[in-house]
């Protein structure tokens, strides 16, 4: 009779403890988030997230071969106006820019714009700062950031309402390889330590360069990129990415969209910085094993942006350059480098 009830009591609790496991494991699956927050490095804010349950966590685009995406595929005076991936290719004629005012200025939005001014760059610092009080981001708060190496030398430009002037030392460097690769991991700390506080949006851009028309609400995106005017027509065999498998900027011949300028990238805040930091891990990686990339911080860009689709596209009117002509295809040029000479300004 003992053994009995015993045998009772033993098959009643392996039913007890089979139900509750049953139970846990449904209501675990019911539940529609999990309270874990999404964990990047610094700063503090952009561990403010959920990870979603069933939402796989995000992965580079795998490498694979596909046609590229030509900028003139439909006719030679017609741009692509979108991308494989579905990402818009921003040109005049693309948008309507009343109703993007209608949709951004009532957001109160803060856009930050960063340059490096060292050396004899400094001498571009006030042409670039009175072409952009004039065409950049009109209606908006604005933030410019100057990095420099030498204070004195940055002129106090007059700036309109809302819009304010941070200058930022740096250090000073001999060689412009040096200042160059060192870009990407100054407006990653940079955002980490302060801008990620101060503005909503940062557009990183050269300091040789003026604005020419208007830059508005148009180009702002999670991640924007602009393709480079030198090479929008050329196919992707003869764009100079790094091709040595040694660099962690490596790009084999059948990658790759557009060719991408170092000139111009941004989108919000908390996505440059991660694309900023993720371009300086991979130029640490390149220096450690004592490589240097064809084009410096521009090649890890370019790498970067394969794996890391960017979300908005600017046409080459938002990155031109002077000594060349405007071809058809372009209605306007918005944004564009000087001619300068180049080996006097990096001696």
């Amino acid at each position: 009779m003992r053994c009995h009830r015993l045998a009772l009591g033993l098959g009643f609790c392996l039913v007890l403890g089979t139900a509750l496991c049953v139970l846990w494991v449904y209501v675990e699956n019911w539940l529609p988030f999990s309270y874990v927050p999404y964990y990047l490095p610094c700063p503090e804010i952009f561990n403010m997230k959920l990870q979603y349950r069933g939402q796989k966590p995000f992965q580079p685009v795998a490498p694979s071969q596909y046609p590229q995406p030509k900028l003139l595929e439909q006719r030679p005076t017609e741009l692509l106006t979108l991308t494989p991936w579905l990402a818009p290719i921003v040109s005049e004629g693309t948008f309507n820019l009343d109703l993007l005012q209608r949709i951004y200025q009532p957001l109160n939005l803060t856009i930050g714009l960063t340059v490096f001014a060292v050396g004899k760059y400094t001498h571009f610092v006030q042409h670039f700062l009175e072409s952009a009080e004039r065409f950049f981001m009109r209606g908006y708060r604005v933030r410019y950031y100057i990095f420099t190496d030498d204070l004195e030398a940055i002129p106090r430009v007059p700036l309109g309402p809302g819009r304010l002037l941070s200058i930022v030392p740096i250090q000073k460097h001999s060689r412009w390889e040096e200042i160059s690769t060192r870009r990407m991991e100054t407006i990653s700390q940079h955002i980490a330590q302060r801008a990620h506080q101060e503005v909503d949006y940062l557009f990183c851009v050269g300091v040789d360069m003026v604005f020419r028309n208007p830059w508005g609400p148009e180009t702002l995106g999670d991640l924007v990129a602009a393709i480079h005017p030198g090479y929008y027509a050329m196919p992707r065999q003869q764009f100079p990415y790094e091709r040595r498998h040694v660099s962690t900027a490596f790009v084999a011949d059948t990658e790759g969209d557009f060719y991408y300028g170092g000139a111009v990238f941004g989108g919000r805040v908390d996505r440059v910085y991660e694309f900023t930091r993720g371009c300086h891990m991979a130029i640490l990686a390149d220096k450690a094993n004592g490589i240097m990339a064809a084009w410096q911080e521009e090649s890890h860009l370019n790498r970067r942006f394969i794996s890391h689709k960017p979300s908005k596209v600017l046409s080459p009117e938002y990155l031109w350059d002077d000594r060349k002509p405007r071809p058809p295809s372009l209605k306007l040029i918005r944004f564009s480098a000087l001619d300068k000479n180049t080996n006097w300004l990096r001696s």
